[in-house]
């Protein structure tokens, strides 16, 4: 069996990959039940319709700044762009502490709190926003908790 390929950090490469990706969903098998249930979510409709809106505030939240999406925030554009309440600064700081994330962790926690917040159409970046993206990194809190 071939070893996984090592980084210079003496990891495997796909944990120093961790940093770079966004978001770190771990998805359990379904149950038999659950498959012959009929969904009653959302519908592709109207999430391709908030997606469209989403894309529409981003294109013009960055008009002019030569990115198009929060995905391709700098650190810099963060505070321009992703202004926080000092609550939200709270929770984001337990976070911290509690999962250990990286500086470069906590600006992808940012900019898909943003992302989270327009397809919620919303202004600011709300507690329910970075809830749910910190939520999404599920492997930050896997691999080094």
């Amino acid at each position: 069996m071939r070893q996984p390929a090592e980084g210079p950090d003496g990891y495997p490469t796909w944990v120093g990959m961790n940093g770079r990706v966004d978001i770190h969903i771990g998805v359990p098998r379904l149950k038999k039940e659950e498959l012959l249930t009929p969904a009653n979510g959302e519908p592709s409709s109207a999430v391709r319709v908030r997606v469209a809106r989403a894309r529409e505030l981003q294109a013009g939240r960055f008009a002019g700044a030569g990115i198009y999406c929060n995905a391709h925030m700098l650190p810099r554009h963060l505070k321009q762009f992703c202004p926080i309440s000092d609550e939200v600064r709270s929770f984001l700081s337990n976070a911290i502490d509690q999962l250990g994330l990286s500086a470069r962790a906590f600006d992808r926690v940012v900019k898909l709190s943003r992302t989270i917040a327009d397809l919620d159409d919303a202004d600011e970046i709300g507690l329910p926003h970075v809830a749910e993206a910190i939520q999404y990194r599920g492997l930050d809190r896997k691999l080094w908790a």
